[in-house]
């Protein structure tokens, strides 16, 4: 009898290796057996013991190496797979296979039997292939002999491979999605002969295993019922392990959390390809095509999963429809949170995080769930156990779509961590209508990010309701003035409709530009007034503007030469330049516009030079 077990937990191919033991009673040919496998003939004299033998990986049918122990005791474990050797055949003249049969039918850890002989070389090389076999491959997990049917872990892991196949999620797997799977498993399709021959097979043996010319799920099943039963297991677990199954028919933890190196002081974020992937998954799950996943839907859509791996606070975490189903924007919304991009002046990205701060009842709930877009009556309706801290949705600065993450700090003052402080912009949330509310949002503010380079913005939360003054030392305009804030900025959701939104597109336009003072008047960041209001008191303006102040003031002498000779030259210019209406029309006037223009910027290039020119 040969025993084998595995050395290494992983079955991925080349990392790890077989480790084979022959247990057995004395002078049973045990160790001729090895000495015939190595040296490829009948030793004249036999060892009392064979020293262990390392067969390399690339000699090995599974390309693993082997490791085969002459073992002259007993294993107290049977726990592994078994395999059934009767040696010395070239002793007898009849087959012994029907006195073992019923052994091996007895014991289901037996994997296999083989007759062979050391002497005759009988079948040597084949009882150490299926011993290998029988550990990289073995029929316990899969197949029970009793039932003569797949086990459940089994059953249950293959549907999930067929319906991760089932790529328009009808079904049934087309000729399409056949060829698909078998590229994925084993890199190379099937040809069209083929797979009529498999669909052939199915049809022959079970009457709704093919459908529309395509494969069922009970067909899928079928067909790895009978890989298994004609000892062809290799297939169905390299099927398995393509799709990340381990030994036990569990999904690996590299196959769930594949390691993702990210370099320090970058991020990540989702690229075009994956938001054309999350699309795919959603349109072929959102099968009414109404633009949202219903329950059963979204149900659908997570089968393939371990696990479920949202809560119902997902509805109140991104945007749903009126039914309370998440939409796609909701939907690719979810899938958006990143980590804090350490390069704060970067404009690229797409997805910003801010931290809402506020004493408790000021408003920062209502604040989260008017992103949104429900109103207080609507925020009403949110049952306690299915609130959320987060709330993500999409916002337009200057034409681009980006998104925007809130996140609602718990207001213990005492106890932020490094993630309540991590973010692109700080939310400070008060009570107009509480007199003690701003109070917190000022000491958070000092405490935390008065010398952060994170910008902040006041929001005057709950502003329907009667203004009462502030009980601290400052109006919070005041406080805002001081240190260089945005004024805080009215906000309630107490409407009729969806609350507006233009707060958030302010709030994702200062974490886009985190080094600049916006000052706009309004909100929409669209208007040329806007624009022009951001630009004039960008901090890089302000600081071009010092500079050349400072050079006017130590260069006034060239200043004033450059001044009047520039002066003369302009005088000359104009002169050349006047023209009268009629010349308007005339193909010389534009040829002297363009080289008046010209010269006028060359000139001005000058002079810039020269202004902003060291010592």
């Amino acid at each position: 009898m040969l025993r084998s077990t595995e050395e290494s937990v992983s079955f991925v191919p080349n990392s790890h290796s077989s480790r084979l033991f022959l247990p057995s009673t004395a002078k049973v040919g045990k160790t001729s057996l090895i000495m015939s496998l190595v040296s490829e003939e009948f030793p004249d004299v036999v060892p009392y013991r064979a020293e262990e033998i390392t067969i390399p990986a690339d000699v090995t049918p599974e390309r693993v190496p082997t490791h085969i122990v002459d073992y002259s005791g007993t294993l107290s474990s049977c726990l592994v797979p078994l395999i059934l050797v009767g040696n010395k055949s070239d002793l007898v003249e009849h087959s012994s296979m029907e006195t073992i049969l019923p052994i091996m039918n007895q014991y289901s850890e037996i994997e296999t039997c083989v007759e062979c002989s050391a002497k005759n070389l009988k079948n040597i090389s084949e009882l150490f292939y299926y011993a290998q076999k029988a550990v990289l491959h073995p029929t316990g997990p899969l197949y029970c002999p009793e039932k003569k049917d797949m086990k459940p872990l089994c059953v249950k892991a293959l549907t999930r491979i067929f319906k991760v196949s089932d790529l328009d999620n009808d079904g049934i797997l087309n000729d399409n999605e056949l060829n698909f799977f078998q590229r994925t498993c084993f890199n190379t399709p099937l040809e069209p002969q083929a797979l009529e021959d498999v669909k052939n097979v199915v049809r022959k043996n079970l009457s709704d295993g093919v459908c529309d010319n395509g494969l069922t799920l009970k067909g899928f099943l079928f067909l790895h019922t009978l890989f298994i039963q004609r000892g062809r297991h290799e297939t169905t677990w390299t099927v398995l392990r393509r799709f990340g199954y381990d030994d036990d028919l569990e999904l690996n933890q590299d196959y769930l959390f594949p390691p993702l190196k990210v370099p320090p002081g970058c991020t990540t974020e989702l690229n075009h390809n994956a938001y054309l992937f999350l699309q795919s998954v959603f349109d072929k799950h959102d099968k009414d095509r109404d633009c949202a996943l219903s329950p059963e839907e979204l149900g659908d859509l997570f089968d393939v999963f371990p696990y479920m791996p949202w809560g119902p606070d997902v509805n109140n975490t991104v945007c749903t429809n009126d039914q309370g189903w998440i939409t796609y924007q909701g939907y690719l919304s979810q899938w958006t949170d990143k980590k804090i991009d350490l390069q704060k002046k970067q404009t690229q990205r797409s997805v910003f995080r801010c931290n809402v701060f506020g004493d408790i009842g000021s408003g920062k709930s209502g604040f989260l769930q008017a992103f949104l877009g429900s109103n207080l009556m609507r925020q009403k309706n949110i049952r306690e156990e299915h609130r959320s801290y987060y709330a993500i949705s999409t916002t337009y600065v200057y034409g681009q779509e980006k998104y925007l993450l809130l996140h609602e700090v718990f207001p213990d003052f005492d106890y932020l961590s490094d993630a309540d402080l991590a973010c692109d912009i700080v939310c400070l949330v008060y009570d107009v209508s509480n007199p003690y509310s701003f109070e917190y949002c000022a000491k958070v503010f000092k405490q935390y990010f008065m010398d952060s380079k994170t910008p902040c913005m006041m929001i005057a939360a709950k502003s329907d309701l009667p203004e009462i003054k502030q009980m601290y030392g400052c109006s919070p305009l005041e406080f805002c003035r001081r240190h260089k804030m945005p004024p805080p900025q009215s906000f309630t959701c107490n409407t009729a409709a969806g609350p507006n939104r233009d707060i958030y597109t302010k709030l994702t336009t200062m974490a886009m530009y985190p080094h600049a003072r916006l000052r706009c008047m309004c909100t929409c960041n669209r208007c040329t007034f806007c624009l022009c209001q951001n630009f004039l008191n960008s901090e890089l303006l302000q600081t071009v503007r010092a500079k050349l102040y400072a050079v006017v003031l130590r260069r006034q002498t060239v200043l004033d030469f450059l001044i009047g000779y520039e002066y003369k030259r302009l005088e000359e210019m104009l002169k050349i330049l006047h023209v009268s209406q009629a010349d308007l029309k005339s193909s010389t006037f534009w040829l002297r516009a363009s080289v008046g223009a010209t010269v006028f910027a060359v000139l001005g290039f000058a002079m810039y030079r020269v202004l902003l020119k060291p010592r």
